[in-house]
C-alpha cells in the first residue's frame, strides 16, 4: 500500500508538472496568435513596411512559444497511456474521443499553415499569407477547445454509460460531452484569459523598448492594439468566470467550499476578499476556519446563485449530506458515508455481474446489471476509507483562488490606466517606473494563469473523473521509482525548455 500511495503521489506529481509547463504556453499562444493576426491585417490593408516589420517581430515570438508548447503538450497526452492506463481503460472510448479529433483536426490545420506562416512570405500571395496566419491561430484554438471538453467531462461526466460485460464506460451521446455548459463555459473562458495574458506580455515588452529607447514608434503602436485586445479578454474573462462560478456550485459543490474556506454552509454566505486559513482545521471540529479574513457580505450567495440570500453548502454539510438544487435552494442529498456504501455495493454488483458471465448465468448477469445501474452515481466513492478523503487540499485551493481573483483584479486596472494612458496621457508610457510595472506585469499575468489552473485541479482532487474514479484507482501498476526517476528527468527538461524559450525571446527583443 506504501508503495501504491508513493506511485499515486509521483504520477499526479509527474502530470501537474507537465500540465503546468505546458499551460505556460499554451495562452501565449491563443492570446499572441490574435494580436499577430490583427497586425498582419493591418498591414495587408495599409501595406506600410512599419506595419510589416510589427508583424515579423511579433510572429517570431509567437513561433518560439507555439514550439515550446507543442513540445510539452504532447508528452502530456502519452502520459495517459503510461501512467494512468487503468483511466484509460474506464474512460477511453469518451475521452478518447476529443483528442483524437484535436490531433486529426485542429493540430495538422496550425502544422499546415504555420510553416506558410513563417516561412511563405515571399512564396504565397499576402492574401494567402494572412489566411495562413489566422488559420494557424484558429487551429490552435480549436486544439484548446477539445483538449478543454476532453477536461471539462473529467469535472462533469455525461453523455456516457457504463458497461459491465467490458468494464468500462462508453459514449452515447457525443453532443452532451462537447457542448456540456461546464465545457463551454471552461473553453471559453480559457481562451479569453489568453488573450489577456497576450496583450499583457506585448504591453510588456513594449514597456522594455521604450525603457531601452528602441523602436518607439512601433513599441506604441503595439500597445494601441494589444491594450484593446487585453480590455476586451478581461471581460469576457470576468463573464465566463462568472459562467464557470456557477457551474461549479452546481456540479461541483465541494470545489466551491473549498475554494472558500467554507466549513459550514449558510444563507447569504459572504465572500473572502483576503484571508489566513487556520493550519489546523479539520472536517468536523469546531475549530475556526480562518486566522484572519476580511470578506464581502452575502458575495459568496451572488457568485454561486446569483441569489443574496441563497444557501451554499460548506464542506460539512456536503460530508452530512446537505446539498442545494440548480435552482439554489436547500436539500437534503445522500451522505458521503452512504455514498460510500453505494460506491462499494456497486463493486461488488459488478464482481457479481463478472461471475456470472464467466458462468453463462443470464439471470444474475441482469440482476447484477441493475444493482450497478443504481448505485453507479457513486461508483468512485467506494474506494475511498473515509468521507474526509473526498475534501480536496483546502489550502491549495483557497489561496490558488484568491491570488486569481487578486491579480486577475490587478490586471484589469492596470489594462484599464494603460489603455487611458496610451490615448490620454501617452507620457506615462515614458515613465520608467510604469514601464517596470509593465515588464512585472508579465510574471503577474503567468501567475495569474497558473492560479486559475491549480484552483480548478487541485479543487477537484481526489477524484480524476469526478465522483467515479479517485487518482488512485486511476493509475498504471509501474514502481514508485520509475515515476520519481521520470518526474525529475522531465522537471529539468521543461525547465530546459523554458529556460531556452526566455533566452531566445530575450535576445530576439533585444535586436
Amino acid at each position: 500500500m506504501h508503495d501504491l500511495m508513493n506511485t499515486v503521489d509521483w504520477s499526479r506529481g509527474l502530470f501537474a508538472l507537465t500540465a503546468m509547463y505546458h499551460w505556460l504556453f499554451v495562452p501565449l499562444t491563443l492570446g499572441l496568435g490574435v494580436i499577430v493576426g490583427i497586425f498582419e491585417t493591418i498591414y495587408y490593408r495599409t501595406r506600410s513596411p512599419k506595419w510589416l516589420a510589427t508583424t515579423k517581430f511579433w510572429m517570431t515570438l509567437f513561433g518560439i512559444n507555439f514550439a515550446m508548447g507543442v513540445a510539452t503538450g504532447i508528452i502530456l497526452e502519452f502520459e495517459f497511456g503510461t501512467n494512468w492506463s487503468n483511466y484509460s481503460w474506464f474512460v477511453g472510448d469518451i475521452f478518447g474521443a476529443p483528442l483524437a479529433i484535436e490531433g486529426l483536426l485542429a493540430f495538422f490545420m496550425e502544422a499546415t499553415f504555420v510553416a506558410v506562416m513563417f516561412f511563405g512570405w515571399k512564396k504565397v500571395s499576402p492574401g494567402f499569407h494572412l489566411a495562413s496566419t489566422w488559420l494557424t491561430t484558429i487551429g490552435a484554438t480549436i486544439s484548446a477547445l477539445w483538449i478543454l471538453v476532453a477536461n471539462a467531462w473529467m469535472q462533469y461526466p455525461v453523455g456516457m454509460e457504463f458497461d459491465p460485460a467490458q468494464m468500462r464506460n462508453v459514449m452515447d451521446d457525443f453532443m452532451a460531452v462537447a457542448f456540456s455548459p461546464v465545457a463551454v463555459h471552461k473553453f471559453f473562458h480559457a481562451v479569453f484569459d489568453g488573450w489577456v495574458l497576450g496583450a499583457v506580455f506585448v504591453m510588456g515588452v513594449s514597456g522594455y523598448l521604450l525603457m531601452r529607447g528602441k523602436q518607439k514608434e512601433m513599441a506604441l503602436d503595439s500597445i494601441k492594439t494589444s491594450v484593446w485586445v487585453g480590455l476586451v479578454g478581461m471581460l469576457l474573462t470576468l463573464w465566463t468566470g462568472d459562467s464557470s462560478a456557477v457551474d461549479v456550485a452546481r456540479v461541483q459543490p465541494m470545489k466551491l467550499a473549498a475554494m472558500e474556506g467554507l466549513y459550514d454552509g449558510e444563507q447569504g454566505a459572504e465572500l473572502v476578499g483576503v484571508g489566513i486559513l487556520n493550519p489546523d482545521k479539520k472536517p468536523g471540529d469546531d475549530k475556526d476556519p480562518f486566522i484572519f479574513k476580511i470578506g464581502i457580505p452575502k458575495g459568496l450567495s451572488i457568485l454561486a446563485n446569483h441569489d443574496l440570500n441563497s444557501f451554499v453548502p460548506g464542506i460539512n454539510d456536503l460530508i452530512d449530506g446537505t446539498g442545494m438544487t440548480a435552482e439554489g435552494d436547500t436539500v437534503n442529498t445522500i451522505s458521503y458515508a452512504n455514498r460510500i456504501e453505494m460506491g462499494r455495493e456497486a463493486h461488488d454488483a459488478l464482481r457479481r455481474f463478472d461471475s456470472a458471465m464467466a458462468a453463462g448465468d443470464t439471470a444474475a448477469m441482469n440482476t447484477a446489471r441493475t444493482d450497478i445501474k443504481e448505485n453507479y452515481k457513486y461508483f468512485g466513492y467506494g474506494y475511498l476509507d473515509s468521507p474526509e478523503e473526498a475534501v480536496p487540499p483546502v489550502a491549495i485551493t483557497f489561496y490558488a483562488f484568491h491570488i486569481m481573483v487578486l491579480t486577475g483584479g490587478f490586471l484589469f486596472l492596470y489594462i484599464l490606466v494603460g489603455l487611458w494612458a496610451i490615448y490620454k496621457k501617452p507620457a506615462l508610457w515614458e515613465n520608467k517606473w510604469w514601464q517596470w510595472l509593465s515588464l512585472l506585469s508579465i510574471a503577474i499575468v503567468w501567475i495569474c494563469s497558473e492560479a486559475g489552473w491549480t484552483t480548478a485541479e487541485v479543487g477537484r482532487q481526489p477524484w480524476i473523473i469526478q465522483d467515479l474514479m479517485p487518482a488512485r484507482a486511476a493509475i498504471s501498476a509501474i514502481p514508485a521509482g520509475q515515476v520519481m526517476l521520470t518526474f525529475w528527468m522531465f522537471a529539468v527538461v521543461f525547465t530546459g525548455l523554458l529556460t531556452a524559450e526566455v533566452v531566445i525571446m530575450v535576445k530576439q527583443i533585444k535586436k
